[in-house]
């Protein structure tokens, strides 16, 4: 009930609000977050300063300062795809290149795409579908609140993407009546058990990483996309694609996957802002934030 109350009452009518005035709404979230109650800005500025030490501590806290602001904007746009109109989302998320995609998609061949938390994968999510050619399918972390649950998947998957929780990965990616497809995967989360993952350098740091789509790829013979997402300005996003390997892949395990990282990284270093910063990335790597004060 409160759920449905909260929805009803707050977070649709944000979403119908013109772009000028949630932008207003991200201005005056961003002053509270950023001087009114800092939002997790130890664990921020301990992330940014430890994996780019070559910024002094007032390019530190400028650079929180830029991505609390994208931040309070990728919210805030993220509720807008409630109610946003599929002309709306393809005019806000430009394609440069969307035929490195559907080249695979003309032959039948399913791939795996892969992205991190990076711009805003939320709308590229909502307008991909009018794009491409493959069947889109996000695999998703469910969320606890069953309510919730359902409206952000209904959210994501009302103009073609189809949603798979990562629970239900391996049995979907295990069936042979799959339609062409393009598996849609985050590969910059904390792995959830570091005894299932690879270690990859990242942004000079030794780091856990998900090996799930150097894996599928490498058991379904399916070549891996890279989508860069950028910011071209407040309100609109490209997704350039990048083929980053066929099937089938050679090299040793984990070498996909640190290429993969590294891509991330060049995009990060380019734009530092749009990344996650607000996640201890890093908390399975030995000793890391064992100096981050309480």
């Amino acid at each position: 009930m409160l759920s449905a109350l909260l929805y009803g009452l707050v977070i649709l009518p944000i979403s119908r609000l013109p772009y000028r005035l949630l932008y207003l709404l991200s201005d005056f979230f961003y002053f509270v977050l950023c001087y009114v109650v800092p939002y997790r800005k130890k664990v921020i500025e301990y992330n940014i300063a430890k994996s780019m030490p070559h910024l002094s501590q007032q390019e530190v806290s400028a650079l929180r300062k830029k991505f609390l602001s994208h931040f309070c904007d990728l919210v805030l746009e993220s509720l807008k795809n409630f109610s946003i109109s599929a002309d709306e989302a393809k005019a806000r998320m430009a394609h440069v290149n969307p035929e490195v995609m559907n080249a695979f998609a003309e032959k039948g061949q399913s791939i795996i795409l892969v992205g991190g938390h990076y711009a805003n994968w939320e709308l590229w999510a909502v307008a991909a579908p009018a794009f491409l050619k493959h069947r889109l399918v996000g695999v998703y972390k469910r969320l606890s609140n069953r309510y919730f649950d359902q409206k952000v998947r209904n959210s994501r998957s009302r103009f073609g993407l189809h949603m798979v929780a990562t629970r239900d990965t391996a049995a979907y990616m295990a069936k042979t009546d799959n339609p062409c497809d393009a598996v849609i995967l985050a590969f910059d989360q904390s792995p959830a058990n570091p005894q299932k993952c690879v270690w990859v350098d990242f942004m000079g740091i030794h780091s856990a990483a998900l090996f799930g789509a150097e894996k599928y790829a490498n058991e379904l013979q399916r070549p891996i996309v890279y989508g860069h997402i950028d910011k071209v300005k407040r309100g609109f996003y490209q997704i350039t694609f990048e083929l980053v390997d066929t099937a089938p892949i050679t090299g040793e395990k984990g070498e996909v996957t640190q290429r993969l990282f590294r891509i991330l990284e060049a995009d990060i270093h380019r734009k530092p802002e749009l990344w996650l910063w607000t996640h201890k990335r890093w908390k399975h790597t030995p000793g890391f934030y064992k100096d981050l004060k309480k």
